[in-house]
């Protein structure tokens, strides 16, 4: 009897759940799509440098219960095989304890060719010391922001779990945000591109990647 009650309680919860979102769903991502599927790099291209020679990307990148390790050597990055435009993306990332400040790695929006080790794009730094911050690579801020005081409150220490969220609107605006607190905003010409993510000489680790697209 006891089973039977509790199969149905599951099962009303399950009906009353709105459409796409499961029980295990992490809370706030009931509208984001994963691009990450947590086992591998499908849906994923990589670009390592040209004089590393014979590097594998196999060894740069790996997936191990639901993370992707990146190794930080040869210096290159991984990136969707789709182009994206007005959205937002969200992404958990770390750097292993005892890691150095000046650990660096970016994220790569709006990706424009020929791919290099640093493509035309704009880049929320993934350096832990100022993560968040935009660099324009290959073209001209039109605005340009950055909260170091806010940064310096909302990271994280070395070894724990940071989220980052970057929204890129139809306009070029990108803004971004270290554990929801707003740190940088900047604009630019450049609207829709792949969305790439650096191996830039450190370990770092990267979970849960999704987004959001914008009406």
């Amino acid at each position: 009897m006891r089973s039977a009650v509790i199969t149905g309680l599951l099962a009303f919860w399950a009906a009353a759940l709105p459409a796409g979102v499961s029980a295990g769903s992490k809370p706030g991502n009931q509208e984001f799509t994963p691009l990450f599927n947590g086992k591998d790099l499908s849906g994923f291209k990589t670009f390592l440098d040209p004089k590393a020679g014979d590097a594998d990307p196999a060894k740069t990148w790996t997936v191990e219960d639901g993370v992707i390790r990146c190794s930080g050597k040869p210096s290159g990055y991984f990136y969707t095989d789709k182009s994206y435009s007005n959205y937002v993306l969200r992404y958990d990332w770390r750097y292993p304890a005892g890691s150095e400040p000046s650990s660096n790695s970016g994220c790569l929006v709006h990706i424009h060719p020929p791919h290099a080790l640093w493509p035309q794009s704009v880049e929320p730094q993934g350096r832990y010391f100022d993560h968040g911050k935009l660099f324009f690579i290959k073209i001209k801020p039109i605005e340009q922001k950055f909260d170091a005081e806010a940064h310096k409150q909302a990271v994280k220490p070395m070894g724990e779990w940071n989220t980052t969220e970057i929204t890129c609107d139809a306009n070029g605006a990108v803004t971004v945000k270290l554990n929801g607190v707003p740190v940088s905003s900047g604009k630019t010409e450049l609207t829709e591109g792949p969305i790439g993510w650096q191996s830039e000489g450190a370990e770092i680790h990267f979970r849960n990647i999704v987004l959001k697209k914008q009406d």
